[in-house]
């Protein structure tokens, strides 16, 4: 592929490359693309991921454009939480001149281009908002362009052209045997994901029993994924799946929410035939391991994060425009807009039978 925006040409003698990505595991899956690029473009580096240690838990021994984990100390911006992180002082003492091309992926870069900065490193890419330092080289952060192609655009103007746009992360054939072995799965595997990071992206959990009741009555199994902020949703799936007494449907409702490792969570959607879920980040993972998607999208994060194919990947999109609490415009989004209190569901337009319908399309013909 061509390089995307204006792009740059190559640096020479780049021998460590750092990438600063934190954030959650939707980001970290965005930034890939661009990661393969540099890999491909200078195939001689190391590269190392300044991240979080899910980073690190995930990628390890699944990709071979990472090869070093570092991970970002508290900063306001760059990362707000986390326990036994590295204090700032530690981590540049270590990292201070270490590398000769520093990346930027992290939004805006109001905070984190001057924290990539701090490293000292001979070459600097990144985004810049209209408040933000700029790097050696750098285009404007406009909140409405897909992440992905953003990130990309980043690496273009250190060369490096795209060699995919989904991301990638490896999950063997073993693996996936292993999976369907242990939960004796007989006939198709439906996973689900019935969370989000912001709750205003949560399609409500009792449309997701709708569509669990479903394929379980069609003879698949169905496996909840998530981490403990999911519980509550998952609850309600099992409860409604509990109602029906019916033993047959209940053994194969695959309740992991809570209990699955972060490394084990490829290797899971990897073996689903489907993927049902907001957007997300396991969704977004499903992809990565090639497996197809059913998503529950606000329509504005379409734009920023939905998948750009549909002959794996559907997207149900829900058109609200106003918080339908106080009627605030929730269409100016991004690091400048103000955000009122309410918390509802954005996404519920959404119906269950639309969502079932893709669903079955997509195991008739992948």
């Amino acid at each position: 592929m061509d390089l995307i925006g204006n792009g740059g040409t190559r640096f020479d003698g780049v021998r460590d490359i750092a990438v600063l990505r934190g954030g959650g595991l939707g980001d970290l899956m965005f930034a890939m693309p661009a990661i393969d690029a540099l890999a491909a473009t200078y195939p001689d580096a190391r590269i190392t991921l300044l991240g979080t240690p899910a980073g690190a838990a995930l990628l390890d021994g699944r990709t071979d454009s990472v090869h070093a984990f570092e991970e970002l100390p508290m900063v306001p911006g760059v990362r707000e939480s986390g326990e036994h992180a590295p204090t700032e002082q530690d981590f540049f003492d270590r990292l201070h001149g270490r590398f000769d091309l520093a990346v930027q992926l992290h939004g805006g870069g109001r905070n984190s281009n001057p924290f990539l900065l701090r490293l000292g490193a001979r070459h600097t890419v990144g985004t810049a908002t209209e408040d933000a330092e700029v790097l050696e080289r750098w285009v404007r952060y406009v909140y409405y362009q897909h992440e992905v192609v953003r990130a990309l655009e980043v690496v273009s103007l250190a060369g490096a052209a795209p060699v995919t746009l989904d991301p990638r992360v490896r999950v063997g054939d073993d693996e996936r045997a292993a999976v369907r072995e242990r939960l004796d799965v007989r006939h198709h595997l439906v996973a689900m994901h019935p969370g989000a990071t912001d709750p205003r992206r949560r399609w409500s959990p009792d449309r997701f029993a709708a569509v669990a009741l479903a394929r379980l009555e069609a003879g698949d199994d169905v496996v909840l994924v998530g981490d403990a902020s999911d519980r509550p949703a998952a609850d309600v799936i099992a409860a409604a799946v509990h109602r029906t007494e019916r033993a047959e449907l209940v053994d194969r409702l695959h309740d992991l929410v809570g209990e699955l490792p972060l490394t084990e969570l490829p290797a899971v959607l990897a073996a689903a035939d489907v993927v049902v879920g907001d957007d997300s980040g396991p969704r977004h993972l499903a992809v990565a391991v090639g497996t197809p998607t059913v998503g529950v999208f606000w329509f504005g994060n379409v734009v920023n994060a939905g998948p750009f194919d549909r002959g794996r990947h559907r997207v149900h999109l829900s058109y609200v425009t106003r918080c339908p609490v106080c009627g605030v415009d929730v269409t100016q989004v991004g690091w400048s807009a103000q955000r009122c209190e309410h918390d509802p569901s954005f996404v519920d337009e959404v119906e269950p039978d639309a969502v079932l319908t893709d669903v079955a399309d997509l195991l008739r013909t992948t």
